[in-house]
């Protein structure tokens, strides 16, 4: 049967398949690493940060690309391209920072997740013998099970229904704020105060966009998807789709942040700060939406970093994606442990988390000095090297970089002073 002669569920089935890998895209960016970095931004400055985020997805699109081609011109998977082109030590160091950025993640995601769904059971539920280490608990037990079927098409499926209700989630909260603001749009851009370090802030909003760890296991989402030649047309519609959707939502985050929060003088310092803020937009309602919105995007965050670490340690070897192999169980098992931290040793989640996502910047100028190069050997790219607007584009992108890992590195510097 051609393609025009598919029926109309026939022909939706087939573009949700093929925009597999943007879900996995949207559902890990668009997680509770960015609900906080967008909330915070919008409750210090409005959407005067909103230029990192635009910049982070232009650029990002870019990466999503080359990588893309990369895979599918060499047929090999990005760390495995790294190992072979520059040597296993270099690798084995991206690998591990990864590692490290997938760890801090859990840690800071499961953190708010816990005290955001604590915080809706005091108010909404009479039950008081839960905890925080009981509930994470109770998620982390959710997201080993889903593991356990070893089904990466279930897993797929779940991102869909994540993202779609993480997207209805805040882009009706922002349509709300919009609505009853009842001031100029130039209001929503405030200039940023003298002196102060939005360093961290920044480089947590590009860091969970532009986010290493998801950057290399696109080229494996792509090797998944058995793409050839013929569908890099397809692979560059995917791309932009993902960070165009990314984009759309984040910036709902922050309108929604700017509206209820920053309007009102209120700064986030804990994670149920970003829920009680949009009662009074929506009542009640607006507290469960949050609520549930923090929880999707929590757990549809946290099962890729389940994921990832095995995905990368097959991706270095080139052996078989096999999870249900006992080591490759075992670090799922300890990855998904660590979200425990928080909620057990206690802490606050917001920064810890933001902190985390801003240490994507740190790797990501080399990953795209190692692209660049790839993209232009002969001997790898055959007549497929990357076209001098390519070229540029991700020449700019490397520029932004290490734009990205100065404010990262000043960020920090005024964080721990």
């Amino acid at each position: 049967m051609t393609p025009n002669n598919l029926s109309p569920f026939k022909r939706i089935q087939k573009t949700l398949k093929n925009l597999g890998p943007a879900f996995f895209i949207i559902g890990y960016i668009v997680g509770t690493g960015s609900v906080t970095s967008m909330v915070v931004s919008g409750a210090k400055y409005g959407l005067s940060l909103s230029w990192a985020l635009l910049l982070s997805c232009f650029f990002t699109y870019f990466l999503l690309v080359a990588i893309s081609k990369l895979t599918i011109v060499s047929g090999n998977t990005l760390m495995f391209n790294f190992k072979q082109a520059f040597g296993k030590p270099v690798t084995i160091f991206i690998i591990t920072a990864l590692l490290v950025s997938i760890v801090s993640s859990c840690i800071g995601v499961m953190g708010v997740v816990a005290e955001v769904t604590m915080e809706w059971i005091s108010v909404k539920t009479p039950i008081s013998f839960l905890n925080k280490p009981i509930v994470s608990i109770f998620f982390i037990a959710i997201l080993i099970g889903l593991f356990w079927t070893g089904k990466h098409e279930n897993f797929i499926k779940a991102m869909s229904i994540m993202v779609g209700f993480m997207s209805f989630a805040f882009i009706l909260t922002s349509l709300m704020v919009v609505n009853e603001a009842g001031t100029s749009i130039i209001d929503f851009f405030p200039e940023l105060p003298e002196g102060d370090n939005s360093g961290l802030v920044i480089a947590g909003i590009v860091g969970t966009t532009m986010a290493g760890v998801c950057l290399a296991s696109r080229s494996i989402l792509v090797q998944e998807q058995n793409w050839g030649l013929d569908d890099l047309k397809t692979e560059n519609k995917d791309a932009m789709s993902s960070m165009v959707m990314t984009f759309l939502i984040s910036l709902a985050i922050m309108i929604s942040a700017t509206g209820t929060l920053y309007f009102n003088g209120i700064e986030v310092e804990n994670a149920t700060d970003m829920m009680h803020a949009l009662g009074p937009w929506a009542g009640d309602f607006a507290l469960t939406l949050f609520t549930m919105g923090i929880i999707g995007a929590g757990l549809s965050s946290i099962f890729p970093n389940l994921l990832l670490f095995p995905w990368l340690i097959a991706d270095y070897t080139d052996t078989e994606r096999d999870m249900k192999k006992p080591i490759y169980k075992l670090f799922v098992v300890l990855i998904a442990l660590s979200g425990l931290i928080i909620p057990v040793l206690g802490g606050k989640p917001v920064w810890i988390l933001i902190a985390s996502q801003a240490l994507s910047p740190f790797i990501m100028p080399l990953i795209t000095l190692f692209l660049l190069i790839l993209l232009n050997k002969s001997d790898l790219m055959k007549n497929l090297k990357a076209t001098l607007w390519m070229n540029i584009a991700l020449g700019a992108t490397l520029l932004f970089n290490c734009y990205m890992l100065y404010i990262a590195l000043i960020g920090f510097i005024n964080f721990i002073q």
